[in-house]
């Protein structure tokens, strides 16, 4: 997968795979529909956060679920 490339199949890819390393007990609060192309750099620069931690304070888990919170579409 090509995640330079903006598309809602790598918006919803990057959203599961954030979902499932933070292991977010309220799945349906985060949806890959809540997100389209034009939050895309900012969602990537969040995935590749939390692709490279290996563990999170729950401050650091908090942030990082309002961060995507910020960028739901309206």
């Amino acid at each position: 997968m090509n995640l330079s490339v903006k598309s809602i199949e790598n918006v919803e890819y990057m959203i599961e795979q954030i979902k499932e390393k933070l292991k977010v007990i309220n799945i349906g609060a985060i949806k890959p529909s809540h997100f389209d192309e034009e939050m895309y750099e900012d969602l990537y620069d969040i995935y590749n956060l939390v692709m490279n931690k290996t563990s999170f304070s729950p401050s650091e888990m908090q942030a990082i679920v309002e961060e995507l919170g910020n960028l739901r579409k309206s």
